[in-house]
């Protein structure tokens, strides 16, 4: 195991800069997943953890030692790339002991760990096969199995599950949980799921634009996204979003035409404020036409365990996650309740969230929030 520490990180391209400082901690034996739109940096900087691009400015220290100059084999790291990368030529044992034997290891103690390594990710009685008799799920194991039988102090994933189909994908998640518990090594995964990313992370990162949006743990980031970005970008469908001017003396925000509730301590700390609000689609109530806010159906996303609904609200499409019991159809009018203690608040200019009722030593909509969920 080790711990890795990202300071002030840069990358540039000639003129094109593509990281902005970077700063990071990833503690000993943590499942670190970085997470964010293509284009946003993320895959650079594993690369650069891992050695494989330069760093522009800043430092990267692996289990205490800056790792600048140093070559990829000297940093402790094992890489598990999207394309596999395997042999096609060689067997899956040959492909899994490729490391140990460049590194000189006796052919006996080579062949144990192989087939130990095989056994742990399911491979053993597949190890005389090649590469083009495996499934896209087998053959990602070999990758693994080839990064494990290094025994690094840290594995880095760069977007491994993109190639395979949706059911594979949900195996594959569990297999490189159980193994990351079996193993204990520090893991950075890197990925444009933020399926893959809620499901498998100790500690979240998210980025945008080469500069990192928010850190913590996936549900905290859920519940409590930093920046409108965070917030459109984490959940499915994701958070609503409205523009929105605060009125105090009717304890409102308007919207175009219409005075949400909003509570008396943002009315008070924001009175007059141009803002962003949000709001979670499962936070959402549809009620009967004439109650609560008007909205009409525009379309019903029928999931089986549950349906969300989509409808114009004002001049926006917004999402209600509604139960199965309700029935609804395009072109319906509807009530949305919106509840004052669910709604997030963001500046409307820099699109950060803005922590009324943390400021003011009050948490219940937070806790209130979780419970909903």
């Amino acid at each position: 195991m080790a711990d890795i520490t990202v300071r002030a990180v840069r990358k540039s391209y000639g003129k094109t800069a593509t990281l902005h400082g970077i700063d990071l901690a990833f503690a000993s034996g943590e499942f670190v997943v970085i997470l964010g739109p293509s284009g946003c940096g993320k895959s650079t900087l594993l690369r650069m953890i891992a050695g494989l691009e330069d760093i522009t400015g800043g430092e990267i220290e692996i289990n205490g030692r800056v790792v600048n100059k140093l070559e990829p084999r000297e940093r402790g790291c094992a890489m598990v790339f999207q394309n596999y990368a395997l042999y096609p030529h060689m067997t899956v044992a040959d492909n899994i002991g490729y490391a140990l034997k460049v590194a000189g290891v006796p052919k006996a103690e080579r062949r144990a760990r192989i087939a130990e390594t095989a056994k742990i990710v399911g491979l053993g009685d597949y190890l005389q096969r090649k590469p083009a008799a495996l499934s896209g799920g087998q053959r990602q194991r070999v990758a693994m199995a080839r990064a494990i039988i290094r025994e690094p102090g840290v594995f880095l994933f760069d977007e491994p599950l993109s190639n395979l189909d949706a059911t594979l994908r949900v195996t594959m998640r569990a297999e490189i949980r159980k193994l990351h518990q079996r193993l204990s090594a520090t893991s950075v995964f890197v990925t444009h799921d933020q399926v893959e990313a809620m499901t498998l992370a100790d500690k979240l990162v998210v980025m945008n634009k080469g500069q990192v949006e928010q850190v913590g743990q996936p549900l905290d980031i859920y519940h409590r996204p930093a920046s409108t970005f965070v917030a459109a970008f984490i959940g499915a469908p994701p958070m609503n979003l409205m523009d929105a001017r605060i009125d105090a003396s009717a304890t409102v925000a308007r919207h175009e035409h219409l005075a949400i509730p909003i509570s008396s301590a943002m009315a008070a700390a924001l009175a007059g404020r141009d803002v962003t609000l949000g709001i979670r689609p499962e936070e959402c109530r549809v009620l009967p036409a004439g109650e609560g806010l008007p909205a009409r159906v525009d379309f019903v996303e029928e999931l089986g365990s549950g349906r969300i609904v989509h409808a114009a609200f004002g001049s926006r499409i917004f999402a209600a996650a509604i139960p199965l019991d309700i029935r609804v159809a395009s072109g319906d009018l509807i009530g949305l309740a919106l509840p004052p203690a669910q709604l997030h608040v963001f500046d409307r200019e820099t699109g950060r969230r803005l922590d009324v009722t943390h400021s003011m030593g009050r948490h219940e909509p937070v806790r209130q929030a979780a419970e909903a969920v």
